[in-house]
Protein backbone atom coordinates (compact mmCIF):
# COMPACT_ATOMS: atom_id res chain seq x y z
CA UNK A 1 0.00 0.00 0.00
CA UNK A 2 1.01 4.02 -0.38
CA UNK A 3 3.89 4.79 1.74
CA UNK A 4 2.14 7.64 2.60
CA UNK A 5 -1.21 6.29 3.77
CA UNK A 6 1.12 3.76 6.04
CA UNK A 7 2.73 7.17 7.82
CA UNK A 8 -0.17 8.63 8.09
CA UNK A 9 -2.25 5.31 9.58
CA UNK A 10 1.12 4.87 11.72
CA UNK A 11 0.49 8.78 13.25
CA UNK A 12 -3.02 8.60 13.74
CA UNK A 13 -2.45 5.34 15.46
CA UNK A 14 0.32 6.75 17.56
CA UNK A 15 -2.29 9.75 18.40
CA UNK A 16 -4.84 7.89 19.72
CA UNK A 17 -2.35 5.81 21.91
CA UNK A 18 -1.80 9.68 23.77
CA UNK A 19 -5.56 10.64 23.54
CA UNK A 20 -6.14 7.33 25.47
CA UNK A 21 -4.50 8.61 28.31
CA UNK A 22 -7.06 11.23 28.76
CA UNK A 23 -9.87 9.66 27.41
CA UNK A 24 -11.53 6.60 28.60
CA UNK A 25 -13.40 5.89 25.40
CA UNK A 26 -10.05 5.57 22.94
CA UNK A 27 -8.65 3.77 26.00
CA UNK A 28 -11.10 1.14 25.84
CA UNK A 29 -10.75 0.82 22.01
CA UNK A 30 -6.87 0.72 22.34
CA UNK A 31 -7.41 -2.16 24.94
CA UNK A 32 -10.08 -3.44 22.75
CA UNK A 33 -7.98 -4.13 19.60
CA UNK A 34 -4.62 -5.47 21.95
CA UNK A 35 -7.36 -8.61 22.67
CA UNK A 36 -8.89 -8.77 19.30
CA UNK A 37 -6.76 -11.71 17.78
CA UNK A 38 -6.61 -13.41 21.17
CA UNK A 39 -10.79 -13.22 21.23
CA UNK A 40 -10.89 -14.68 17.68
CA UNK A 41 -8.63 -17.58 18.81
CA UNK A 42 -11.06 -18.49 21.97
CA UNK A 43 -14.13 -17.90 19.53
CA UNK A 44 -12.97 -19.74 16.25
CA UNK A 45 -12.07 -23.49 15.62
CA UNK A 46 -8.91 -23.94 13.10
CA UNK A 47 -10.17 -24.26 10.03
CA UNK A 48 -13.41 -22.24 10.30
CA UNK A 49 -14.49 -19.81 7.77
CA UNK A 50 -16.40 -17.48 9.11
CA UNK A 51 -18.32 -14.57 7.08
CA UNK A 52 -16.92 -11.17 8.59
CA UNK A 53 -19.24 -7.64 8.93
CA UNK A 54 -17.40 -4.53 9.79
CA UNK A 55 -19.28 -1.78 10.61
CA UNK A 56 -17.83 1.44 12.14
CA UNK A 57 -20.20 2.27 14.48
CA UNK A 58 -23.69 1.80 16.08
CA UNK A 59 -25.38 2.84 13.00
CA UNK A 60 -23.57 0.78 10.31
CA UNK A 61 -24.12 -1.87 12.70
CA UNK A 62 -28.01 -1.32 11.99
CA UNK A 63 -27.40 -0.85 8.78
CA UNK A 64 -25.39 -4.52 8.44
CA UNK A 65 -27.74 -6.04 10.76
CA UNK A 66 -30.53 -7.00 8.41
CA UNK A 67 -27.95 -9.51 6.24
CA UNK A 68 -26.57 -10.72 9.33
CA UNK A 69 -29.97 -11.85 10.88
CA UNK A 70 -31.16 -13.28 7.69
CA UNK A 71 -27.72 -15.12 7.39
CA UNK A 72 -28.16 -16.45 11.10
CA UNK A 73 -32.19 -17.61 10.00
CA UNK A 74 -30.93 -19.48 6.36
CA UNK A 75 -27.16 -20.66 7.41
CA UNK A 76 -27.39 -21.42 11.21
CA UNK A 77 -24.26 -23.75 11.18
CA UNK A 78 -22.17 -20.66 9.75
CA UNK A 79 -19.49 -19.02 11.70
CA UNK A 80 -20.36 -15.43 11.87
CA UNK A 81 -17.57 -12.42 13.33
CA UNK A 82 -18.76 -8.68 13.83
CA UNK A 83 -15.95 -6.02 14.20
CA UNK A 84 -16.09 -2.25 15.40
CA UNK A 85 -13.81 0.56 14.99
CA UNK A 86 -15.51 2.73 17.09
CA UNK A 87 -16.18 1.69 20.91
CA UNK A 88 -19.64 2.80 20.71
CA UNK A 89 -20.48 0.11 18.19
CA UNK A 90 -18.58 -2.27 20.23
CA UNK A 91 -19.50 -1.19 24.27
CA UNK A 92 -23.27 -1.62 23.42
CA UNK A 93 -22.97 -4.73 20.82
CA UNK A 94 -20.27 -6.41 22.39
CA UNK A 95 -22.54 -9.45 23.91
CA UNK A 96 -25.52 -9.48 20.63
CA UNK A 97 -26.17 -13.42 19.88
CA UNK A 98 -26.57 -13.30 16.34
CA UNK A 99 -22.78 -13.65 15.63
CA UNK A 100 -19.73 -15.87 17.50
CA UNK A 101 -17.28 -13.26 18.07
CA UNK A 102 -17.55 -9.52 18.49
CA UNK A 103 -14.06 -7.65 18.59
CA UNK A 104 -12.69 -4.54 17.60
CA UNK A 105 -10.35 -4.05 14.76
CA UNK A 106 -6.85 -3.39 15.16
CA UNK A 107 -5.70 -0.27 13.11
CA UNK A 108 -4.96 -0.48 9.52
CA UNK A 109 -1.70 -1.00 9.37
CA UNK A 110 0.07 -3.78 7.43
CA UNK A 111 1.40 -6.09 10.38
CA UNK A 112 -1.61 -5.57 12.53
CA UNK A 113 -3.99 -6.22 9.38
CA UNK A 114 -1.97 -9.75 8.42
CA UNK A 115 -1.67 -10.91 12.69
CA UNK A 116 -5.45 -10.24 12.20
CA UNK A 117 -6.84 -12.05 9.28
CA UNK A 118 -4.61 -15.24 9.62
CA UNK A 119 -6.56 -16.25 12.58
CA UNK A 120 -10.23 -14.37 11.14
CA UNK A 121 -9.61 -16.64 7.83
CA UNK A 122 -12.97 -15.40 6.83
CA UNK A 123 -14.29 -16.85 3.46
CA UNK A 124 -16.16 -13.68 2.73
CA UNK A 125 -15.71 -9.91 4.27
CA UNK A 126 -18.76 -7.49 3.93
CA UNK A 127 -17.91 -3.67 4.82
CA UNK A 128 -20.75 -1.15 5.87
CA UNK A 129 -21.13 1.96 4.07
CA UNK A 130 -17.96 4.31 4.70
CA UNK A 131 -15.70 1.61 6.30
CA UNK A 132 -12.71 1.12 3.41
CA UNK A 133 -9.77 0.24 4.85
CA UNK A 134 -6.78 -0.18 2.39
CA UNK A 135 -4.41 -2.71 4.03
CA UNK A 136 -7.16 -4.46 4.89
CA UNK A 137 -8.78 -4.50 1.03
CA UNK A 138 -5.53 -5.15 -0.35
CA UNK A 139 -4.95 -8.18 2.15
CA UNK A 140 -8.28 -9.97 1.31
CA UNK A 141 -7.72 -9.47 -2.43
CA UNK A 142 -4.54 -10.84 -2.16
CA UNK A 143 -5.94 -13.90 -0.19
CA UNK A 144 -8.31 -14.10 -2.88
CA UNK A 145 -10.99 -13.15 -0.08
CA UNK A 146 -13.78 -11.85 -1.44
CA UNK A 147 -15.25 -8.23 -0.29
CA UNK A 148 -18.30 -6.59 -0.58
CA UNK A 149 -19.59 -2.95 0.28
CA UNK A 150 -23.07 -2.45 1.21
CA UNK A 151 -25.52 0.28 1.58
CA UNK A 152 -22.58 2.81 0.68
CA UNK A 153 -23.57 6.27 -0.98
CA UNK A 154 -20.87 8.35 -2.12
CA UNK A 155 -21.05 12.28 -3.11
CA UNK A 156 -18.40 13.86 -5.41
CA UNK A 157 -16.82 15.88 -2.13
CA UNK A 158 -14.76 12.53 -1.43
CA UNK A 159 -11.03 11.83 -1.83
CA UNK A 160 -11.90 9.17 -4.45
CA UNK A 161 -13.47 11.86 -6.96
CA UNK A 162 -10.38 13.99 -6.65
CA UNK A 163 -7.21 14.59 -8.99
CA UNK A 164 -5.49 13.33 -5.80
CA UNK A 165 -7.81 10.61 -4.94
CA UNK A 166 -5.73 7.80 -7.32
CA UNK A 167 -4.36 5.75 -4.32
CA UNK A 168 -8.31 5.27 -2.83
CA UNK A 169 -10.08 5.29 -6.20
CA UNK A 170 -7.35 1.72 -6.72
CA UNK A 171 -8.67 0.67 -3.21
CA UNK A 172 -12.48 0.57 -4.39
CA UNK A 173 -11.75 -1.51 -7.77
CA UNK A 174 -10.33 -4.00 -4.93
CA UNK A 175 -14.16 -4.72 -3.87
CA UNK A 176 -15.81 -7.48 -5.87
CA UNK A 177 -18.91 -5.77 -5.87
CA UNK A 178 -20.60 -2.46 -4.26
CA UNK A 179 -23.78 -2.28 -3.38
CA UNK A 180 -25.57 1.57 -3.17
CA UNK A 181 -27.79 3.01 -2.13
CA UNK A 182 -28.58 5.41 -5.26
CA UNK A 183 -28.58 6.46 -9.01
CA UNK A 184 -26.04 9.28 -8.03
CA UNK A 185 -23.08 6.87 -6.45
CA UNK A 186 -23.88 4.41 -9.45
CA UNK A 187 -22.94 7.48 -11.63
CA UNK A 188 -19.83 9.00 -9.77
CA UNK A 189 -18.45 5.30 -9.60
CA UNK A 190 -19.04 4.51 -13.28
CA UNK A 191 -17.12 7.92 -13.87
CA UNK A 192 -14.05 6.53 -11.97
CA UNK A 193 -14.51 3.31 -14.24
CA UNK A 194 -15.88 1.60 -11.12
CA UNK A 195 -18.80 -0.75 -12.70
CA UNK A 196 -19.35 -3.58 -10.93
CA UNK A 197 -22.23 -1.60 -8.99
CA UNK A 198 -25.60 -2.30 -8.00
CA UNK A 199 -28.14 0.74 -6.84
CA UNK A 200 -29.75 -1.56 -3.65
CA UNK A 201 -31.01 0.91 -1.40
CA UNK A 202 -30.47 1.19 2.21
CA UNK A 203 -30.67 -1.74 4.53
CA UNK A 204 -31.54 0.45 7.44
CA UNK A 205 -35.16 0.46 6.22
CA UNK A 206 -35.17 -2.77 6.13
CA UNK A 207 -33.71 -3.06 10.15
CA UNK A 208 -36.10 -0.25 11.53
CA UNK A 209 -39.13 -2.07 10.21
CA UNK A 210 -37.87 -5.68 11.70
CA UNK A 211 -37.64 -2.79 15.29
CA UNK A 212 -41.20 -1.78 14.69
CA UNK A 213 -42.42 -5.37 14.59
CA UNK A 214 -40.61 -6.52 17.35
CA UNK A 215 -40.56 -3.40 19.92
CA UNK A 216 -39.11 -4.07 23.29
CA UNK A 217 -41.96 -3.68 26.33
CA UNK A 218 -41.11 -1.21 28.23
CA UNK A 219 -43.13 -0.95 31.77
CA UNK A 220 -45.59 1.54 32.05
CA UNK A 221 -44.93 3.74 28.75
CA UNK A 222 -48.88 3.30 27.29
CA UNK A 223 -49.63 5.27 30.44
CA UNK A 224 -47.28 7.92 29.95
CA UNK A 225 -49.28 11.42 29.81
CA UNK A 226 -52.38 9.68 30.75
CA UNK A 227 -52.18 7.48 27.63
CA UNK A 228 -51.67 10.30 25.20
CA UNK A 229 -47.96 9.40 24.74
CA UNK A 230 -45.24 12.49 24.73
CA UNK A 231 -45.45 15.21 22.40
CA UNK A 232 -41.56 15.08 21.96
CA UNK A 233 -38.68 12.46 21.85
CA UNK A 234 -35.40 13.65 21.25
CA UNK A 235 -33.10 10.80 20.48
CA UNK A 236 -29.54 10.53 19.84
CA UNK A 237 -29.13 14.14 22.17
CA UNK A 238 -25.83 15.65 22.68
CA UNK A 239 -25.15 18.91 24.75
CA UNK A 240 -25.62 20.69 21.27
CA UNK A 241 -28.11 20.10 20.90
CA UNK A 242 -29.54 20.71 23.88
CA UNK A 243 -28.49 24.03 23.73
CA UNK A 244 -31.16 24.81 21.09
CA UNK A 245 -34.10 23.07 22.89
CA UNK A 246 -34.18 23.06 26.35
CA UNK A 247 -34.99 27.09 26.41
CA UNK A 248 -38.40 25.46 24.45
CA UNK A 249 -38.98 23.23 26.84
CA UNK A 250 -38.58 25.56 29.71
CA UNK A 251 -41.05 28.13 28.27
CA UNK A 252 -44.02 25.40 27.01
CA UNK A 253 -44.67 23.58 30.33
CA UNK A 254 -47.40 21.51 28.80
CA UNK A 255 -45.10 19.90 26.77
CA UNK A 256 -44.33 16.62 27.59
CA UNK A 257 -41.17 14.90 26.43
CA UNK A 258 -38.40 11.51 26.34
CA UNK A 259 -34.99 12.52 26.07
CA UNK A 260 -32.62 9.87 25.01
CA UNK A 261 -28.47 11.48 25.28
CA UNK A 262 -26.47 9.63 22.68
CA UNK A 263 -23.94 8.82 25.51
CA UNK A 264 -24.26 9.83 29.35
CA UNK A 265 -22.47 9.32 32.44
CA UNK A 266 -23.98 10.09 35.89
CA UNK A 267 -23.16 13.42 36.02
CA UNK A 268 -24.36 14.15 32.19
CA UNK A 269 -28.02 12.59 32.99
CA UNK A 270 -27.80 15.07 35.78
CA UNK A 271 -26.96 18.24 34.92
CA UNK A 272 -29.19 17.57 31.97
CA UNK A 273 -32.21 16.55 34.27
CA UNK A 274 -31.42 19.86 36.60
CA UNK A 275 -31.49 21.86 33.50
CA UNK A 276 -35.33 21.21 32.42
CA UNK A 277 -38.30 22.76 34.60
CA UNK A 278 -41.06 19.95 36.26
CA UNK A 279 -41.01 16.90 37.21
CA UNK A 280 -38.39 15.24 35.43
CA UNK A 281 -37.49 11.72 35.88
CA UNK A 282 -34.59 8.76 34.59
CA UNK A 283 -36.81 5.68 32.85
CA UNK A 284 -35.40 3.66 35.21
CA UNK A 285 -36.75 5.44 37.45
CA UNK A 286 -40.50 5.60 35.54
CA UNK A 287 -40.31 1.82 35.41
CA UNK A 288 -40.61 0.95 38.94
CA UNK A 289 -43.76 3.14 39.24
CA UNK A 290 -45.68 0.31 38.05
CA UNK A 291 -46.52 -3.52 38.94
CA UNK A 292 -45.94 -6.13 37.46
CA UNK A 293 -49.55 -6.34 35.95
CA UNK A 294 -48.69 -3.05 34.60
CA UNK A 295 -50.36 -1.02 36.54
CA UNK A 296 -49.05 1.83 38.79
CA UNK A 297 -48.14 1.01 42.11
CA UNK A 298 -50.05 3.05 45.38
CA UNK A 299 -47.32 5.00 46.23
CA UNK A 300 -46.61 6.40 42.72
CA UNK A 301 -48.28 8.67 40.47
CA UNK A 302 -47.12 8.80 36.83
CA UNK A 303 -49.56 11.96 35.90
CA UNK A 304 -47.13 13.89 37.75
CA UNK A 305 -44.16 13.04 35.87
CA UNK A 306 -43.54 15.47 32.77
CA UNK A 307 -40.51 14.17 31.09
CA UNK A 308 -38.32 10.92 30.96
CA UNK A 309 -34.87 10.70 30.61
CA UNK A 310 -33.17 7.64 29.21
CA UNK A 311 -30.52 6.10 31.19
CA UNK A 312 -29.94 2.85 29.75
CA UNK A 313 -28.96 1.79 26.09
CA UNK A 314 -30.99 -0.03 23.67
CA UNK A 315 -34.30 1.03 24.22
CA UNK A 316 -34.51 4.54 21.81
CA UNK A 317 -35.81 2.78 19.13
CA UNK A 318 -39.04 0.82 20.79
CA UNK A 319 -39.68 4.34 22.45
CA UNK A 320 -39.90 6.55 18.84
CA UNK A 321 -43.68 4.64 18.78
CA UNK A 322 -44.48 7.00 22.29
CA UNK A 323 -44.02 10.05 20.55
CA UNK A 324 -45.89 12.47 18.01
CA UNK A 325 -42.84 14.57 17.40
CA UNK A 326 -39.18 13.16 17.07
CA UNK A 327 -35.97 15.38 17.16
CA UNK A 328 -32.62 13.24 15.77
CA UNK A 329 -29.43 14.58 17.87
CA UNK A 330 -26.60 15.24 16.26
CA UNK A 331 -27.14 17.70 13.62
CA UNK A 332 -25.59 20.51 15.32
CA UNK A 333 -22.27 18.43 15.90
CA UNK A 334 -20.61 16.00 13.45
CA UNK A 335 -23.82 14.99 11.68
CA UNK A 336 -27.28 13.74 12.44
CA UNK A 337 -27.62 10.53 14.05
CA UNK A 338 -30.70 7.31 12.36
CA UNK A 339 -33.96 9.13 11.39
CA UNK A 340 -35.62 5.95 9.95
CA UNK A 341 -35.84 4.82 13.61
CA UNK A 342 -38.68 7.70 13.70
CA UNK A 343 -40.03 8.49 10.18
CA UNK A 344 -40.83 4.39 10.19
CA UNK A 345 -43.99 5.24 12.94
CA UNK A 346 -45.22 7.64 11.36
CA UNK A 347 -44.08 11.03 12.80
CA UNK A 348 -42.43 14.06 11.89
CA UNK A 349 -38.43 14.61 11.90
CA UNK A 350 -36.67 17.51 13.35
CA UNK A 351 -33.03 17.89 13.39
CA UNK A 352 -29.82 20.85 12.79
CA UNK A 353 -28.10 21.46 9.48
CA UNK A 354 -25.78 18.90 9.28
CA UNK A 355 -27.36 16.05 7.36
CA UNK A 356 -26.04 16.31 3.53
CA UNK A 357 -24.24 13.25 4.19
CA UNK A 358 -27.59 11.08 4.62
CA UNK A 359 -29.92 10.40 1.77
CA UNK A 360 -32.95 9.70 3.58
CA UNK A 361 -32.57 13.27 5.28
CA UNK A 362 -32.10 14.86 2.30
CA UNK A 363 -35.31 13.30 0.48
CA UNK A 364 -37.20 13.50 3.51
CA UNK A 365 -36.49 17.83 3.87
CA UNK A 366 -37.20 18.08 -0.16
CA UNK A 367 -40.69 15.85 0.25
CA UNK A 368 -41.77 17.66 3.55
CA UNK A 369 -41.52 15.23 6.02
CA UNK A 370 -38.29 16.09 8.03
CA UNK A 371 -37.17 19.87 8.77
CA UNK A 372 -33.71 20.98 8.87
CA UNK A 373 -32.70 23.74 11.91
CA UNK A 374 -29.72 26.39 10.97
CA UNK A 375 -30.28 27.99 14.95
CA UNK A 376 -31.83 27.90 18.04
CA UNK A 377 -34.56 29.95 16.53
CA UNK A 378 -35.46 27.50 13.75
CA UNK A 379 -35.61 24.54 16.38
CA UNK A 380 -37.80 26.67 18.59
CA UNK A 381 -40.48 27.36 15.75
CA UNK A 382 -40.26 24.00 14.14
CA UNK A 383 -41.05 22.49 17.77
CA UNK A 384 -43.38 24.81 18.54
CA UNK A 385 -45.64 24.18 15.14
CA UNK A 386 -45.48 20.82 15.27
CA UNK A 387 -47.02 20.44 18.45
CA UNK A 388 -49.27 22.49 18.12
CA UNK A 389 -50.47 22.18 14.39
CA UNK A 390 -52.18 18.81 14.40
CA UNK A 391 -52.90 18.81 10.45
CA UNK A 392 -49.51 19.80 9.53
CA UNK A 393 -48.02 17.60 12.18
CA UNK A 394 -50.32 14.32 11.08
CA UNK A 395 -49.20 15.62 7.19
CA UNK A 396 -45.51 15.83 7.91
CA UNK A 397 -46.13 12.30 10.06
CA UNK A 398 -47.54 10.28 7.17
CA UNK A 399 -45.10 11.64 4.44
CA UNK A 400 -42.20 9.95 6.64
CA UNK A 401 -43.95 6.53 7.37
CA UNK A 402 -45.14 6.36 3.50
CA UNK A 403 -41.07 7.01 2.78
CA UNK A 404 -39.65 4.61 4.68
CA UNK A 405 -42.41 1.71 3.31
CA UNK A 406 -41.57 2.75 -0.24
CA UNK A 407 -37.36 1.92 0.52
CA UNK A 408 -38.03 -1.63 2.09
CA UNK A 409 -36.67 -4.32 0.21
CA UNK A 410 -32.62 -3.87 0.35
CA UNK A 411 -31.56 -6.95 1.99
CA UNK A 412 -33.23 -8.73 -0.97
CA UNK A 413 -31.57 -7.51 -3.31
CA UNK A 414 -28.12 -8.04 -1.86
CA UNK A 415 -28.17 -11.20 -0.12
CA UNK A 416 -28.96 -13.89 -3.04
CA UNK A 417 -25.73 -11.81 -5.03
CA UNK A 418 -23.49 -12.57 -1.79
CA UNK A 419 -24.41 -15.78 -0.62
CA UNK A 420 -25.83 -17.69 -3.88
Amino acid sequence: MNPIYNSIIGLYSFGAGVAAMRSAKIKKMIEGQMVAVETLREKLAPGDRPIWFHAASLGEFEQGRPMIERLRREHPACKIVLSFFSPSGYEVRKNYDKVDAVVYLPFDKKKEVDKFLDVLNPSIAIFIKYEIWPNYLEALYNRDIPAYLISAIFRRSQIYFKSYGTMMRNVLKLFKHIFVQDEDSEKLLSGIDINNVTIAGDTRFDRVTDVMKSTVDIPGMTQFNKGRGADLIFGSSWAEDEQHYIEWLNNNLSATFIIAPHEFDDERLKKLRDSITGNVVYLSQYEKMFRNDGQPSRSSDPALIRGIIVDSFGKLSSLYRFARVAYIGGGFGVGIHNINEAAVYGIPIVFGPKFAKFKEARDLVKRGGAFACQNKADVQANLSRLTLDESARNEAGKIAGDYIKENIGATDQIFPKIFK
